[in-house]
């Protein structure tokens, strides 16, 4: 059966969500972040030498990295679901934005996060993370004003990684002005499997607001 080593909120609250669209068993490890670092707990050193959650085990295989997570489960689970037929432009688009998610995307978040403790040090900085960051949602705007979803009109293993750049955007106030932006986390958060997931997986700060 497949485990997941699951941090409370984090990325692999992402995986949970695909698991629960997949109809799959699996078997939640929790662990929980350090209070007053807010670091994931030594113990999943143990799980993968990173540290860090999603982690899944499969038998012999223990796969890290959200990306990479989604790329195993799909090809050995997920029986053509979640995934464009190859030669398609939405294939294209999915490989694109599986890691376009955490490359492009999550870059200028973070480091708006980690100079946000550096005070009037990082402030040469801001401008270009600023811009950097109106770049990416510039570009999920204009891809989902054209599409219903990330890689065409039908949920993909794309929008299972794309969902946690925009709910950190939204949860941080920078979707204002992006619609199609703030009509898709909506509507991804309004999914069963979704809703399934967020119940299993216990804080998400990201999740939808009651």
């Amino acid at each position: 059966m497949l485990i997941l080593h699951h941090l409370n909120n984090s990325r692999s609250q992402r995986i949970l969500w695909l698991l629960e669209e997949l109809e799959l068993e699996y078997e939640i490890k929790f662990y929980q972040r350090d209070p007053d670092t807010n670091r994931a707990p030594d113990e999943l050193k143990a799980v993968h030498q990173l540290g860090k959650s999603p982690v899944i085990e499969d038998g012999d295989d223990i796969v890290a990295e959200t990306g990479a997570i989604i790329v195993y489960i799909l090809d050995k689970y997920g029986k053509d679901r979640l995934r464009p037929k190859k030669g398609t432009q939405e294939y294209v688009d999915y490989v694109h934005f599986l890691h376009f998610a955490e490359g492009s995307a999550m870059l200028p978040f973070l480091l708006a996060l980690y100079t946000g403790y550096l005070g009037e040090a990082a402030a040469p900085l801001q401008p270009i993370i600023m811009k950097e960051i109106k770049g990416v949602l510039d570009y999920c705007e204009y891809q989902l004003i054209s599409n219903e979803y990330f890689a065409g009109d039908e949920l993909t293993g794309a929008d299972i990684q794309m969902i946690f750049p925009l709910e950190a955007a939204k949860a941080r106030g920078r979707l204002k002005g992006y619609e199609a932006c703030n009509e898709y986390v909506d509507k991804i958060q309004a999914r069963p499997a979704y809703l399934r997931a967020l119940e299993k997986g216990g804080d998400y700060a990201y999740g939808p607001r009651k």
